[in-house]
């Protein structure tokens, strides 16, 4: 079964951190550039980074530029998301996705360009 798994999520206070994991199975990552995208409730999917096929590239949306990191281990076939300084809008259900190569690393594009997703994981920042 080829699937994408996410884990990571969780409830946080302002200012704190989380490591999202998103590990592939029936598929290899190293086939595909991988991104990041959320979407809160009531609100449109937001692109939030996506990473090079060697992760010699990383893209991020303005809105987590400076407080979330993207990288990728392929020989754990697996993905993160660490996100320091969180905030209040930070809040939404965190998706990783596996984009095709002739995509390209373009964060807009992540939430409508991919060939797998995963089931999501849910971020919540608040006191």
């Amino acid at each position: 079964q080829l699937q994408l798994v996410e884990s990571g999520g969780g409830l946080v206070q302002p200012g704190g951190s989380l490591r999202l994991s998103c590990v592939a199975s029936g598929f290899t990552l190293d086939r595909y550039l991988i991104g990041w995208f959320r979407q809160a409730p009531g609100k449109e999917r937001e692109g939030v980074s996506c990473i090079s096929r060697f992760g010699g590239d990383t893209n991020y949306a303005d809105s987590v530029k400076e407080r979330f990191t993207i990288s990728r281990d392929d020989a754990k076939n697996t993905t993160y998301l660490q996100m320091n300084s969180l905030k209040p809008e930070d809040t939404a259900v965190y998706y990783c996705v596996a984009v095709p190569l002739f995509r390209g690393c373009e964060v807009a594009t992540v939430p409508f360009s991919y060939d797998y997703r995963g089931q999501g994981t849910q971020v919540t920042v608040s006191s």
